[in-house]
């Protein structure tokens, strides 16, 4: 078993403190050496790394670690920070470090010799005294048939000189699809969490009542939407947790193979993460399976093991790049189950059903210890962490669903950065403003509460770059077809999630970017869509309104159908060019939308299509300057302005 299973990933990372995140299979001592400059060197010995370590066991030969360093002299901005990094093995999480030898401490190059780039003798980073140039996408699903942008990203890191990185990179949302997993993949996490070892999982109010028979005699590929007992509440939760909701406008995603088990779910994020998990792991060939497959999930199965060792054969270059860039990360739904949270009904019948509430719980228990942990540690409680230990160590009790309870209603997913300009991180998703006209109607992305206590952290910023899953500024006719289907109470068939489906959140939100003391430019990055697409917005009659820019990369191994995007593009600019009186009837009308145009685009077409990542450069005050999606397949799509296709709204 690999000593290190994931990671170092970077995560927040300042002079005065840098935060790494990794996964081990062994409780570990801690070394680091950081060098820059003139020779100037600082090091952080293991009584200092326990200091600021917290190790959570997951499984038998499983930890998730978090560490907090607070180097002696705050570290210099804009140059180079190289970093040697070990790990001693212990046997106790508290064992004495004292007797510990030299020798006993094992360096990256044993146990990721791929992880430097070329000309480079150590990993490193730079911590970048502007945000001037950040890499940023979302939805990254490892059996679509395109490249990863992951991939793409580090090319460009091992292209050009450190002075030149991007000061971030930032995962907006699916950074796992945990209800749409292939069935190898699937297949190949149950022989992982065989080796790690974890501790049985009972499972409420299913067919199958323990994660022992999920993991081995009875794992349900293609068919876990029949776990659930055939009664009027079963049938509800398949209908939305499982049942694939045809959205016949949009995808036929189905979830066939949800995630269920908390062990499922975490070695999920390892295997997504790290090439180091596939060491001593290969993808069952259907031959191997201990369940009989339909010739046509056969047929699937062969097809998704060639995407899915495709997906494995670059995770090296994956683990490269997270650890020489600090990663910012939310959830968006594909992170938890599809459609989470979409309407109150949505809500009353998933969190009513046991067995669909541990199923988004253990999802957003793998979300808090594989992403959340690292984003702002400081707003998790030591309570909820220590719960968090106890309930990987005896999951499927009393301390599980507890920690369920707690996580469902936690009000502090959302967090800020002090960068420059500031980074500010939406959750979009649990702070819910619920419609007042019906259960079934879509839901605000975020209510009042959450909108106000926004507008006052944006008080007295003069840039900010805001990220919001889900574009605030998206395709009109999309938006259209979302609200038709709506108004036939049908929002689950097109994911109708948008900000301007739900009044309320819609005029709240307007006002807040009309208000006086709104920053003068305004830079939303959003994902969630499978398209790319920039936005400029200028407010109506306000000569010194706000400056905003809408760019939206989507996704990192994921595409839109392109016919049926080709077509919604070009419908959309007949539909709503600018001088069409459809504007009027939009809750934007007041402001100016000045699309860009994709450098390759035909004539009509505003939208790109291509996995791939957003590479996004400001100038001194914030505002953008070029936008390029860097493409999985190696074109690079940039956007210009064009004033001439600016439309009011």
């Amino acid at each position: 078993m690999p000593l290190v299973l994931a990671g170092p990933i970077l995560r927040r990372c300042t002079p005065s403190k840098l935060t790494f995140w990794l996964a081990t299979s062994q409780p570990v001592a801690g070394r680091l050496t950081l060098s820059y400059g003139q020779g100037e060197v600082q090091h952080i010995n293991p009584e200092q790394w326990r200091t600021g370590c917290l190790q959570i066991q997951g499984a038998d030969h499983l930890w998730f670690q978090l560490v907090e360093i607070s180097p002696g002299t705050p570290l210099p901005k804009d140059c180079w920070v190289g970093y040697e990094l070990s790990f001693a093995p212990l046997k106790t999480v508290d064992q004495a470090l004292e007797p510990l030898a030299s020798d006993a401490f094992i360096s990256w190059r044993h146990w990721a010799p791929d992880l430097v780039y070329p000309g480079r003798d150590t990993p490193g980073f730079v911590l970048k005294s502007q945000l001037s140039k950040l890499l940023h996408g979302s939805c990254r699903k490892p059996h679509h048939e395109s490249d990863d942008g992951l991939w793409r990203a580090d090319d460009e890191l091992a292209a050009c000189h450190p002075k030149d990185w991007p000061a971030l990179l930032i995962m907006s949302g699916d950074q796992i699809y945990a209800d749409d997993v292939a069935a190898p993949f699937l297949a190949s996490i149950h022989r992982f969490i065989a080796q790690l070892g974890f501790a049985e999982e009972a499972l409420p109010c299913s067919d199958v009542n323990s994660s022992g028979q999920l993991h081995e005699s009875n794992p349900y590929y293609y068919q876990r939407e029949a776990l659930l007992p055939d009664t009027e509440g079963g049938q509800a939760v398949t209908d939305l947790v499982f049942g694939g909701a045809r959205k016949p406008v949009f995808t036929s995603d189905n979830a066939h193979n949800h995630l269920i088990s908390l062990a499922e779910v975490l070695s999920m994020y390892l295997l997504a993460w790290s090439p180091a998990g596939w060491q001593n792991l290969s993808v069952p060939d259907v031959s191997e399976l201990t369940q009989a497959l339909s010739p046509e999930q056969a047929d699937t199965y062969v097809r998704e093991s060639r995407e899915v060792k495709h997906f494995v054969s670059g995770l090296g270059k994956v683990r490269r790049l997270m650890a020489h860039l600090p990663v910012a990360m939310i959830f968006d739904d594909h992170d938890i189950t599809d459609d989470w949270n979409l309407t109150a009904a949505w809500e009353q019948t998933a969190y009513g059903h046991g067995f669909s509430r541990r199923i988004i719980g253990n999802a957003l228990t793998g979300y808090l210890i594989c992403q959340g942990w690292g984003n702002a540690p400081e707003q998790l409680p030591d309570e909820l962490m220590q719960l968090t230990a106890r309930t990987l160590s005896s999951p499927g009790g009393h301390d599980h669903q507890q920690l369920i309870d707690e996580l469902t209603r936690f009000p502090d997913w959302h967090y800020q950065w002090d960068t420059q300009p500031v980074l500010l991180v939406l959750d979009t998703r649990t702070h819910r403003w619920r419609s007042e006209r019906s259960l079934d109607l879509p839901s605000g992305l975020m209510d009042w509460e959450a909108l106000t206590d926004l507008q006052q952290r944006l008080i007295g910023h003069d840039a900010v770059v805001m990220v919001s899953p889900a574009p605030v500024f998206g395709v009109k006719l999309i938006e259209v077809i979302q609200r038709i289907f709506t108004w036939f109470g049908k929002p689950l068939m097109v994911d109708a999630e948008n900000w301007m489906a739900h009044q309320g959140a819609a005029y709240a939100l307007m006002n807040l970017f009309r208000h006086p003391k709104t920053p003068k430019n305004f830079v939303i990055l959003s994902g969630d869509v499978h398209y790319s697409f920039v936005y400029d917005i200028e407010l109506r009659g306000h000569e010194r309104g706000p400056d905003i820019w809408q760019i939206t990369s989507s996704g990192y191994k994921n595409e839109f159908p392109a016919k049926l995007l080709t077509l919604f593009d070009r419908l959309n600019r007949w539909l709503y060019s600018p001088k069409s009186p459809l504007n009027w009837f939009t809750k934007r009308r007041k402001m100016r939308v000045i699309p860009r145009k994709p450098q390759t685009a035909d004539p009509g077409e505003r939208l790109a299509n291509g996995a791939g990542v957003g590479l996004v450069e400001l100038n001194a005050e914030g505002a953008p300057v070029r936008v390029v999606q860097l493409c999985a397949d190696g074109r690079d799509i940039s956007f210009k302005l064009q004033e001439d296709e600016a439309r009011w709204e």
